[in-house]
């Protein structure tokens, strides 16, 4: 049987393509269990979106957790090779509270992850890889990037307290240059260069030639890796999609290098977020270096056109002497034709439909049209 892309929804529609899209780059995928043990999260909590996690005791005993997270449990489980990568994709869901109600949600995730010997080449492709995902969903879209081996040094050369550097990573995220100002006078340091991060954005070809103002011996590595992996994605068609953003900050924790987020028109916040987890790799006893990223796939139902006016588009009403066989071709005739069709003897309550149909021993009747 063919599935057309006129029934499947955007979610669908993405994870069947993006499937197809990462196998051709040399990806198998992972498949992990609902419930892993709660100590792996508990580990970890501050590396997780939430540290609220569904817990509960097996027959054994054992504390397990319902998923938060797909990453953690992909590095525990991966070899500790520093020869060669590893190339991992996965569509699971994972449960999370909601960060308006504080109800738990089940979130639909679709990602990669490569880990191993993490170079240039390993983080362009899953730069490109990114891209192609957004690109595959809607072609107006963004790709944010930044690296943290940049902004470290600059926060770390200033001798921030601890308290005030997280406020300064907060302002950094939002945007913030009056509160960074704020922080830096009330800690007596220069903000001249944390004001200079803030302001560094906007598309790549603008952006980049700009980058000498934010060096410091420390980040010039950092510096001209940024510009390598920018020319490998502007080779291969992004340049006009990418966007070089500090506010782009993840958990310097857990993450290192490259980090970046993806947005499409239609959608208030990010899609796609990923980076490079060298630094958590290592927190976990692993050698490697890694980098991956997650497209939060629920949030396509938010898109505009996405949102269903009918459930289904023909009700077939039909009596207890009804043809069966003639109730039966006429379904076939008019799913054929790429309708949806509910066969019914009465309309169920509530049910949205285009085409209120009656099935007789004359033919079909049409009942009603809402089309």
């Amino acid at each position: 049987m063919q599935i057309t892309s006129a029934v499947l929804k955007n979610d669908e529609k993405a994870i069947f393509g993006l499937r197809e899209l990462y196998r051709k780059y040399g990806y198998s995928q992972y498949k992990m269990s609902k419930f892993e043990p709660y100590d792996l999260y508990v580990r970890n909590k501050d590396f997780l979106v939430s540290e609220n996690i569904i817990t509960f005791n097996d027959a054994s005993g054992k504390l397990m957790a319902l998923k938060p997270d797909v990453t953690l449990s992909i590095i525990k489980n991966s070899d500790d090779t520093e020869n060669f990568v590893q190339k991992v994709y996965y569509n699971e869901n994972v449960y999370r509270p909601d960060k308006n109600s504080g109800t738990y949600k089940e979130i639909m995730q679709l990602g990669l992850e490569c880990i191993g010997k993490i170079d240039t080449y390993a983080i362009s492709e899953v730069l490109m890889l990114a891209a192609e995902s957004l690109d595959s969903i809607s072609e107006d879209f963004v790709l944010d990037i930044s690296h943290m081996g940049i902004a470290k040094p600059i926060l770390d050369s200033l001798g921030l307290s601890h308290g005030a550097k997280s406020e300064i990573l907060k302002c950094l995220g939002e945007k913030n240059a009056h509160g960074i100002l704020a922080v830096c006078e009330r800690e007596n340091k220069d903000s001249a260069m944390l004001s200079a991060l803030v302001s560094t954005y906007g598309a790549a070809t603008d952006v980049l030639p700009k980058l000498d103002a934010l060096s410091v011996p420390e980040n010039e590595g950092a510096i001209e890796e940024l510009r390598r992996v920018i020319s490998v994605l502007e080779r291969c068609g992004f340049g006009d999609r990418i966007r070089i953003d500090f506010s782009v900050i993840n958990n310097m924790n857990y993450y290192n290098g490259i980090a970046f987020r993806g947005f499409i028109k239609g959608l208030s916040a990010g899609i796609l977020s990923g980076g490079q987890y060298d630094t958590l790799m290592h927190r976990m006893g692993k050698k490697a270096g890694a980098i991956g990223f997650a497209l939060y796939l629920d949030m396509l139902e938010n898109l505009e056109g996405n949102s269903r006016d009918f459930d289904v588009d023909i009700v077939l009403l039909y009596d207890e002497n009804a043809n069966m066989g003639a109730l039966c071709e006429m379904v076939g005739i008019l799913t054929q034709n790429g309708k949806s069709v509910m066969a019914q003897r009465s309309v169920p309550e509530k049910l949205k439909y285009r085409q209120l149909l009656k099935l007789s021993e004359k033919g079909v009747e049409v009942i009603e049209n809402n089309a």
